[in-house]
């Protein structure tokens, strides 16, 4: 699970407020349409990272126990 916060670049000692938080600045981070313009490796490469922080946001809040 240190992994998945090390994905959200946040603490597990965090506030479930900061994960949130922190889960949503890497959303906007690595959504694949901020770099659209860029080409379609940047499109690939964003939505892999994309997917990894869903998966991390995922665990954290199974740990958590948020909803």
């Amino acid at each position: 699970a240190s992994s998945a916060y090390a994905v959200l670049e946040t603490d597990p000692k965090a506030s479930d407020d900061e994960v949130k938080k922190a889960y949503r600045r890497m959303v906007i981070k690595h959504h694949p349409d901020k770099v659209a313009h860029l080409g379609e490796q940047f499109q690939k490469d964003a939505a892999e990272k994309f997917k990894k922080v869903q998966e991390a946001w995922d665990a954290v809040k199974a740990e958590r126990g948020l909803a």
